[in-house]
This record gives structure tokens, C-alpha cells and sequence, in this order.
């Protein structure tokens, strides 16, 4: 479960930013919140939308807990000594670019609140932290920050953190964090804060999933059975899932493909499978018609590949981040996808879902809390911020809230102006 995610100093995003997913004080109806059961944790809400123009930055705050969930799982495996690490400052103006980023996500695991977070540049961490409420009172963990004068880390253990410290302290790498190294060296205390970076927060940029996790789903009876219920959920007229497992061979690439080029990749692929995965229909006069998956629309391929995380997210508890989860789905399938979140039967283990959208239709205040919808705008700087709804205090059941955002009443619009020359 997720609380909230605060940036600063990432791609567009210049000054903190902070996107919460605590309950407010707002009377709207109750199905879309939880109590997370963890001391000192008020009620969190089961999602997030994020509304805003093209450019204004909505994808940046996906990508900047993709990158910080890549530091931590990365950073003490693969990133030896003097590797870049993968962030980008704001840098259209000259008192950030050379200044570190910042990431930190608060956050719910085994009943237990934690809050970490840490800066770094692309060559080392300068600051690194681990807070954990297990009794609702914050404890310190460990405190790393990095002296400019002497290049040097101050060090600050607390009591309540087990094990070798002091091994874990000597073999951290500049560029790599203390939570990884402390893991990849057998920390027991640490591992649900890890654990719920690699296990629990699943993200997904605008291309969505691949259809392997689905693939491997509709190999098994039951669970293929969860899918095919999934699908026909969403209105996708598909009676049937086939998956062949195959392995990579030369008949895999086309004729036309030059036969060195062939040899080359079949070098690299050999051996390795792959999963063709066939849609089964039934034709008027009732018998069964089998189809590429490939042939199928944008939309059902889309859906397919949701479904596996879908399924799993929902079933296991995991926290979802969507950009841009209206593409190329119509606005009842997105409403469907959402509704799944807000259900107490399809989410028993209050997973929740965070996504970013164009899709207006579904700002209905029947469907999301006053206190579920946010807000990415485009400043004259050109950086990002990102504001709540419930800073405009909309009248519950009265105010029409998709007519009164493409009004402009909440900003994060388009600026578009008249093109008086379109060229010969």
C-alpha cells in the first residue's frame, strides 16, 4: 500500500512535489477508501487519477518511482564502481541542474508504516533515508548523507535497526544505496522495505504490458478460467485462450530476413522459448475459430495484457501505477478497469491503482472521491506542478466535474492557440 510519493528536482519536475493517497475529511461515499490497519496510518484511498495537458509532466512522476524503484533494486547488483545512475535534473534553470533529485514513498508493509527516501546525482547517493512506525511513532533506521567538504558520508544508525551495520556501511558503493547492499548481504529486517519495491509496486508506461505474464496465466486451468472470466468482463467476445510454448528456431523469422542475420540472433535466442498465443471465437453456425492475437485490436491486446496484472494485483494486494491507461480503450473499459479497484469483492486485499489520463467521461462523481482526482499543469517556467481537486472544494453531487475541468476551472489545460500559417 501506498500513502504518498514526493519528488523534487526530476526531468520537469523542479520544486517538491507531492501526490497523496490519504483519505480527506471529505463526506463522499466510503467504498473507495480503506483503513490499512498499520499504527499511526490514516484511511488511504484505493486510487488516483491524474489529469493534465500533453508536456505538462503527468508521465514524469510514473517514471520518477520506476527509477527510484530501479536504483533500489539495481543499484548494489549491477552498478559497479563509477556507473552513472539513470536521473535527470530539471534543467531549464541554473540553480537546479547541478543540485541532486530527490525521491521519497511512503508506504505500508506487513502492517507496518515506512518512510524511505534518498537524493542522488547521476554519479553518486548524497543522501539516503529509513524511517519505520511499527508502534505509529516514527523510529530512525539509518541516516546516510554525503559532506560536500570532505567527500565523506555521515553516518547515523538508530537502535532499532539490527544486524552487521558495519559491514553493510563498508561494502555500500557510493552510487549504490544502503538498503540494496544491506540486502544483497543478508539484512532480515530490511527485507519487506525491499520486497515491497521489487514485489508489490508494479508499474507500466504507456505501451502497457507485455502479454507474457497473461500467457503464462492461461496455461493453467484455473487461473486461465480468472481470464477468460476477465475478458468477457470487458465485453471482448473471446470463448477461448490457446498458448503454445515454443521454442526459438530459424523458423521463427520471416524468409526475407538475410540468412547471416539469422545465424547472429540465432546465436544470442537459440533454445530460448516463446509463447504463441491464439484467440478462439465461435463462428455463426457454433464451431471454433482460432486467431493470432496479433490480429486482434490495439484495445483487445491491451486489455489482454492487463488482465494477468490485473488479476494478480488485485488478488495479491500490489499497488499499480498507469500512464495514460484511456489508450487505445474505449471510456467504459477504462471505467470497468477502474470500478475493479473500488469493489470490495474484486479487491479484497485493498490493492490500489494510481494512473494518468486524458479520459474525462469517467470524472464522474460517481465513480472517484472528491479526493481521488489530481491535477499535472505546465508552469511558465515550464516545470511541474501537480495539485489536488479538493484545493477548488467542489459541491458534492452538484458540481459537474468534467465539464468544469475542460472549462478551465481547475487549469492543467492546453494552451492552444490559432496557427495563421500552415506553409505551401
Amino acid at each position: 500500500m501506498i500513502v504518498e510519493l514526493v519528488v523534487e528536482n526530476f526531468r520537469s519536475i523542479k520544486e517538491k512535489q507531492r501526490l497523496s493517497l490519504v483519505k480527506s475529511n471529505f463526506g463522499d461515499a466510503d467504498n473507495n477508501s480503506f483503513n490499512p490497519l498499520a499504527p499511526g496510518t490514516s484511511d488511504l484511498l484505493k486510487s488516483a487519477a491524474i489529469y493534465g495537458a500533453n508536456a505538462a509532466g503527468k508521465s514524469n512522476f510514473i517514471l520518477a518511482l520506476s527509477t527510484m524503484q530501479e536504483i533500489v533494486i539495481m543499484s548494489a547488483k549491477d552498478r559497479q564502481r563509477g556507473y552513472n545512475l539513470p536521473v535527470q535534473p530539471f534543467k531549464l534553470c541554473d540553480s537546479t541542474i547541478d543540485e541532486p533529485t530527490e525521491f521519497e514513498v511512503t508506504f505500508i508493509a506487513d502492517s507496518v508504516k515506512y518512510q524511505y527516501g534518498f537524493s542522488t546525482n547521476s554519479t553518486q547517493i548524497t543522501a539516503e533515508w529509513l524511517y519505520a512506525f511499527p508502534n505509529g511513532k516514527p523510529q530512525r533506521w539509518f541516516i546516510r548523507v554525503l559532506d560536500p567538504e570532505t567527500s565523506e558520508y555521515v553516518w547515523d544508525f538508530g537502535s532499532y535497526l539490527m544486524g552487521k551495520k558495519q559491514l553493510w556501511k563498508e561494502a555500500t558503493r557510493s552510487n549504490s544505496l544502503f538498503l540494496s547492499t544491506a540486502i544483497m548481504l543478508n539484512s532480515e529486517q530490511l527485507k519487506p522495505v525491499y520486497d515491497w519495491f521489487y514485489k508489490t509496486l508494479k508499474l507500466s508506461g504507456i505501451s502497457g504490458w507485455n502479454m507474457e505474464y497473461t500467457a503464462k496465466l492461461c496455461q493453467k486451468n484455473e487461473s486461465k478460467e480468472h481470464v477468460l472470466n476477465f475478458l468477457k468482463a470487458a465485453d471482448l467476445d473471446i470463448d477461448d485462450i490457446r498458448v503454445d510454448t515454443k521454442k526459438m528456431d530459424k523458423t521463427y523469422f520471416p524468409d526475407e530476413l538475410p540468412a547471416s542475420i539469422k545465424e547472429k540472433m540465432l546465436e544470442e535466442l537459440e533454445g530460448e522459448e516463446f509463447h504463441e498465443i491464439k484467440t478462439i471465437h465461435k463462428t455463426s453456425s457454433g464451431k471454433n475459430m482460432s486467431f493470432d492475437l496479433s490480429d486482434e485490436s490495439d484495445g483487445t491486446q491491451k486489455i489482454f495484457a492487463f488482465a494477468g496484472p490485473w488479476i494478480d494485483s488485485l488478488n495479491k494486494g500490489k499497488v499499480l501505477f498507469i500512464d495514460e491507461l484511456h489508450d487505445s480503450l474505449h471510456p467504459s473499459i477504462v471505467k470497468f478497469l477502474v470500478s475493479l479497484f473500488h469493489d470490495k469483492k474484486t479487491n479484497p486485499n485493498n490493492a490500489q491503482l494510481i494512473f494518468t489520463t486524458h479520459e474525462t467521461s469517467i470524472l464522474d462523481q460517481n465513480i472517484f472521491r472528491r479526493d481521488q482526482v489530481w491535477f499535472c499543469n505546465k508552469e511558465k517556467n515550464q516545470s511541474t506542478s501537480l495539485y489536488p481537486l479538493t484545493d477548488f472544494s467542489p459541491r458534492k453531487g452538484v458540481e459537474n466535474l468534467e465539464k468544469a475541468y475542460l472549462t478551465g476551472r481547475y487549469g492543467a489545460l492546453p494552451l492552444i492557440s490559432a496557427l495563421e500559417y500552415i506553409g505551401e
